[in-house]
C-alpha cells in the first residue's frame, strides 16, 4: 500500500476495549493507516488475538495487551509495555466500556459505581497516563467514546448516560489543556450501533427516532475516529463532539 494511504506509518495506537464492536472496528481502521495497534482487552484474550491476527493481514504490527482501564496500577504497566515496545505513543482512543441498565430505583451502588468506574475513570485514567508521553512528543491525538445519551439521557441509563455525559466535559477540558502541545482531543458519540451491546435493543421501537432508518455499524463509527486520528485536516479539530447517529441528536 502506498504511503501516502498509510499516514500512520510508524505511529502507534492504543485502542482499549478492542477486542469487539467499535472497538475492533477502530482497531482495524487504524491499521489500515498504516499504525501500530496496541489491542487493549479486559477479559476477551481469545477474540484479542484474532484482530491482532486480522492487523497482520492488513501488513501492519499489533499486540494484544490485557488490562482493566478503570484499574490505574494496570493502566500504568500497560504503558510502560507499549514504551517498552514501541517507545511512543501518538492515538489513544478511550473506547472501553460497559451497561448495567436499570432503573434508578432497582440501581444497585454497584451497578453503578461499575459503569462509572469503567467508562469515566478509565478514560481518566488512560488520559492521564498518555498525555505524560504527549507532552513530550509535542503532538498526539486522543478519541474518547462517548454516547449520544450523554447528551440526550436515556430512562433505565442513569449511570452509563452519567458517564458519558462526564466523558463530554472532560474532552473539552482536556482539549484546552494540551493543545499548546498540539494534541488534540475529541469525542465521537455514537447513536445506536449494531454491536454485541445492542442486540438486545428493539429495533422497531427505535427506528422512529433515527431519520436514516436504520441501525449504525460499527465500521462507520470507526471511519470517523480514523478521520480524527490520522488525517492531516483533522489537525485543526479539538474540542469537538461528534455524533454518529443517524440523526437521532440534532442541535
Amino acid at each position: 500500500m502506498e504511503t501516502s494511504a498509510r499516514p500512520l506509518n510508524e505511529q502507534v495506537a492504543i485502542v482499549t476495549g478492542a477486542s469487539r464492536g467499535i472497538g475492533r472496528a477502530t482497531a482495524l481502521a487504524l491499521a489500515e493507516a498504516g499504525a501500530k495497534v496496541v489491542v487493549n482487552y479486559a477479559n476477551s484474550a481469545t477474540a484479542a488475538e484474532a484482530v491482532v491476527e486480522e492487523i497482520a493481514g492488513l501488513g501492519s504490527e499489533a499486540i494484544a495487551l490485557q488490562a482493566d482501564v478503570s484499574q490505574s496500577d494496570q493502566v500504568d504497566a500497560l504503558m510502560e509495555t507499549v514504551m517498552g515496545k514501541w517507545g511512543r505513543v501518538d492515538v489513544l482512543v478511550n473506547n472501553a466500556g460497559i451497561t448495567r441498565d436499570t432503573l434508578l430505583l432497582r440501581m444497585k451502588l454497584e451497578d453503578w459505581q461499575a459503569v462509572i468506574n469503567l467508562n469515566l475513570t478509565g478514560v481518566f485514567l488512560c488520559t492521564k497516563a498518555v498525555s505524560k508521553i504527549m507532552l513530550k512528543q509535542r503532538s498526539g491525538r486522543i478519541i474518547n467514546v462517548s454516547s449520544v445519551v450523554g447528551e440526550m439521557g436515556n430512562a433505565g441509563q442513569a449511570n452509563y448516560s452519567a458517564a458519558k455525559a462526564g466523558v463530554l466535559g472532560f474532552t473539552k477540558a482536556m482539549a484546552k489543556e494540551l493543545a499548546s502541545r498540539s494534541i488534540t482531543v475529541n469525542a465521537v458519540a455514537p447513536g445506536f450501533i449494531l454491536t454485541d451491546m445492542t442486540h438486545e435493543v428493539k429495533t422497531d421501537e427505535l427506528l422512529k427516532f433515527i431519520p436514516l432508518g436504520r441501525l449504525g455499524q460499527s465500521e462507520e463509527v470507526a471511519g470517523l475516529i480514523r478521520f480524527l486520528a490520522a488525517d492531516p485536516a483533522a489537525a485543526y479539530i479539538t474540542g469537538q463532539v461528534i455524533n454518529v447517529d443517524g440523526g437521532m441528536v440534532m442541535a
